[in-house]
């Protein structure tokens, strides 16, 4: 299935239609199962999203009650570090809304990768009564050389296919970091999968993931199997 593309106006436009559907599918989801589980990532362009559903209307209208949060990967950090996709998410939107604490299924960055990949695989399979978890929602960003989640090029974990999560370490943009990583069967499970990428400096990767020049490239593999592809772009992104 090839996937939706909607091209916006600005980074504004895309977290204002983020924000809609991620509200929309988690009323749709309460309703239907009691509960709305999330994948969230780190990054400017989520983070734009995150506090964009902690103002009204979406702040009143989701049912917080049934939402949980997860992350679709953390690098190995402490909660409080600058660097921490959980500390994003809690400064821009987990502080600002009735949120229960229990909902909040945070990857423990500040352990050692192996164990915190154990632990988080545990949680979802314990979360999801399973041993293969299907996520309501999957927020994915793109990186400049095909990243996503913490799937790099060439990286080991592209290859996983009965973990869960996968400790990994990457070097990216000169920076080298420990960090764990939902697999690719846990993402091509997902319900929705929403790639959010604004910036003319994406422009060039968007083009090849989508034009599916280099099946190496990790975004490009993320193709849910009984779900939902969908990619927000503003219209640098999309030049």
């Amino acid at each position: 299935m090839e996937p939706d593309v909607l091209v916006l106006p600005d980074p504004e436009a895309v977290a204002e239609e983020a924000a809609q559907r991620f509200s929309r599918w988690a009323v749709e989801a309460v309703n239907a199962r009691g509960r709305f589980s999330a994948a969230l990532s780190g990054g400017s362009t989520p983070g734009a999203l995150f506090r964009r559903l902690a103002k009204e209307p979406f702040r009143g209208e989701i049912p917080w009650d049934g939402v949980h949060l997860f992350w679709a990967d953390e690098r190995c950090l402490p909660p409080d570090h600058p660097g921490s996709n959980y500390r994003l998410a809690h400064e821009a939107l987990i502080a600002h809304v009735p949120l229960p604490p229990e909902n909040v299924h945070r990857l423990r960055g500040e352990w050692e990768a192996e164990r915190a990949a154990r632990a988080y695989a545990a949680e979802l399979q314990d979360f999801f009564c399973g041993p293969r978890p299907r996520f309501d929602l999957v927020l994915l960003g793109l990186g400049s050389d095909g990243h996503t989640a913490s799937l790099f090029p060439g990286s080991p974990a592209l290859e996983e296919r009965e973990k869960l999560a996968a400790a990994v370490e990457a070097h990216y943009q000169d920076r080298s970091a420990y960090r764990v990583t939902l697999t690719l069967p846990v993402l091509n499970t997902a319900r929705h999968v929403l790639f959010l990428v604004t910036g003319r400096a994406k422009a060039d990767i968007v083009q090849a993931v989508l034009a599916g020049a280099d099946e190496g490239v990790p975004a490009r593999q993320v193709r849910p199997a009984a779900g939902h592809l969908t990619w927000l772009l503003d219209a640098a992104a999309a030049m």
